[in-house]
């Protein structure tokens, strides 16, 4: 029988680490996750923020950036991002 684990052991596993994090709205997020609390707010540091209009994929440097968990969608440890 396989071992289970949590969704948020998960996510403290990927600490230190690079992830990809898909918003509800048109955004993307790729950065090292610094941290989260209970209702999955991440910190990420090192963050590129990839935004889609209609003119295209619109990309923005930020050093930290803190990302509300109700607006999370999806969560791709080890990725980086998009353009991968």
């Amino acid at each position: 029988m396989a071992s289970q684990i949590l969704p948020l052991e998960l996510i403290d596993r990927c600490i230190g680490s690079r992830i990809w994090v898909i918003m509800k709205n048109d955004r993307e997020f790729t950065g090292t996750l610094l941290g989260f609390d209970d209702f999955v707010n991440m910190v990420l540091e090192d963050v590129t923020e990839y935004e889609t209009t209609p003119q295209g994929i619109k990309q923005a440097k930020l050093n930290q950036t803190l990302l509300n968990g109700n607006n999370i969608c999806m969560l791709i440890p080890g990725s980086s991002g998009p353009d991968s």
